[in-house]
């Protein structure tokens, strides 16, 4: 990571055709970079006072660049906590790359990935998990996870963490506190208390865990994953669930030989739909690698969506895919009833069945209101969205509740020479929730952090 005295740019926004793109510089010679590269009239860029916008054109020997509005953001009242100034000119790769040459040319280095949000989070503008939201909320997929994203960013999320870190770090003092008293003059009530203190602190970590399967689903979206024999209506089934005609639909065994994924939103989590090979022996090579990519799948599938073929007796082939499926994350389409009904949800006693014909319109209806059902068994969807952990957050609240856990356990004794050993844990683990916010990090954690983020913020 280059200094952070460096003043750097980038284009902001997305590439392609737009109305509007963004450059983006940031550091203490942007106000003079502004005036080398802004020809405006009256006073220039350095002279304005902070959050006007000017309108002017950006400029290189030859001539006009684009014509542009300037925004000027001065420090520590900007994004960065530096001066910042944002140059608009017209949508377009072209356009904003001429714009950004020319602001290299002036001075400016190009901003590494993430670099804007890392300066605020250095700068004191936002904490790190504050700074894990701004790329949640740039690659939310849904309405909800943008919510939860928002509230992560205002420090709803952040909060919660602190308010356990505060409340360990002064457990932890108050119990070093008692190692100054003889042992007969301490009440007697005072270990219990602080034990129970570090079993508050213990019940906060496990409810912020107990956030962990929904922030994976609206992060990373569920993998749900439609399996079956040949020709029992998968791909059938994946086109109604999304409602056009994605897969290719053929009375031909062995039609789909790899997989097809398409996302879908169901009640504002993010479903990655994946359609596979029909399971079955086959001397095809190509038609066997579509066979193992598809056991992959399954294998790895957040939920199941097993298709049978209704209107024939259940083979030994299903009864053996279904052993392999776990019944609670399954849920088996008994297809083709249009056909006449010969295999019964009884057939199948372990499992959740849908009887249906998926050529009817409100076929797909009935399925995506059983999808629901399976994903309300990690996540509240009547509740309104809210901020939830990150990967990162559960390692590192794991390592929390491991040595509070160790504190409990060692305070309980109530023995005396113990109780040093009982503080490092506590401090142990307030050390981990800060890692969590950044108030204690390490350059390697920030690179990590940041690595994740596009070019431009």
């Amino acid at each position: 990571m280059n200094t952070s005295e460096d003043t750097m740019a980038a284009i902001s926004t997305a590439p392609g055709e737009a109305g509007v793109s963004i450059v983006r510089i940031s550091g203490a010679d942007s106000m003079k970079i502004a005036d080398a590269v802004f020809e405006c009239a009256g006073q220039k860029p350095s002279d304005r006072t902070s959050h006007v916008v000017v309108h002017g054109h950006v400029t290189d020997a030859a001539g006009h660049v684009d014509e542009a509005l300037l925004v000027i953001m001065r420090g520590p009242h900007s994004y960065t906590g530096e001066d910042v100034v944002e140059i608009q000119g017209h949508g377009g790769n072209v356009a904003a790359r001429r714009i950004l040459r020319r602001v290299l040319e002036a001075g400016a280095r190009m901003a590494e990935p993430g670099e804007f949000t890392r300066r605020a989070f250095l700068n004191g503008k936002m904490d790190l998990v504050q700074a894990e939201a701004v790329v949640d909320l740039v690659k939310a997929r849904s309405d909800r996870a943008a919510a939860a994203a928002v509230e992560q960013l205002d420090g709803g999320l952040s909060r919660k963490f602190n308010q356990t870190y505060d409340k360990l770090l002064a457990v932890a003092a108050d119990i070093e506190g008692t190692l100054d008293f003889p042992e007969d003059e301490l009440p007697a009530s005072t270990m219990a208390v602080l034990t129970m203190r570090v079993g508050e602190a213990l019940g906060e970590v496990q409810a912020l865990l107990d956030t962990w399967d929904e922030g994976y689903l609206l992060r990373e979206g569920a993998s749900v994953v439609i399996s079956g024999r040949p020709n029992v209506g998968k791909s059938t089934l994946l086109n109604a669930l999304l409602g056009r005609p994605r897969a290719i639909v053929s009375p031909i065994p062995g039609t789909t030989r790899d997989t097809i994924e398409e996302c879908l939103v169901l009640d504002g989590i993010p479903l990655r739909l994946v359609d596979t090979a029909g399971l079955r022996d086959t001397q095809c090579e190509v038609e066997s690698e579509g066979v193992r990519r598809t056991r992959a799948h399954m294998d790895r599938a957040d939920l199941h969506l097993y298709v049978v073929d209704g209107s024939q007796a259940p083979t030994a082939e299903d009864r053996e895919h279904l052993e392999a499926l776990r019944r609670e994350r399954s849920l088996v389409i008994l297809n083709k009833s249009d056909l006449g009904q010969v295999a019964r949800a009884a057939d199948f006693p372990r499992f959740i069945c849908v009887t249906t014909s998926l050529l009817k319109e409100m076929a797909a209806n009935e399925i995506r209101r059983e999808i629901a059902r399976m994903l309300e068994a990690s996540v509240d969807l009547t509740v309104p969205p809210h901020a939830v952990i990150s990967e990162r957050h559960r390692d590192l609240l794991l390592d929390t509740q491991r040595e509070l856990a160790a504190a409990m356990d060692i305070l309980k004794t109530n023995t005396e020479d113990q109780i040093v050993p009982a503080i490092d844990s506590i401090r142990s683990a307030a050390e981990s929730l800060g890692l969590i916010t950044g108030r204690s990090y390490q350059e390697e954690l920030l690179d990590s952090v940041f690595s994740r983020f596009c070019i431009g913020k």
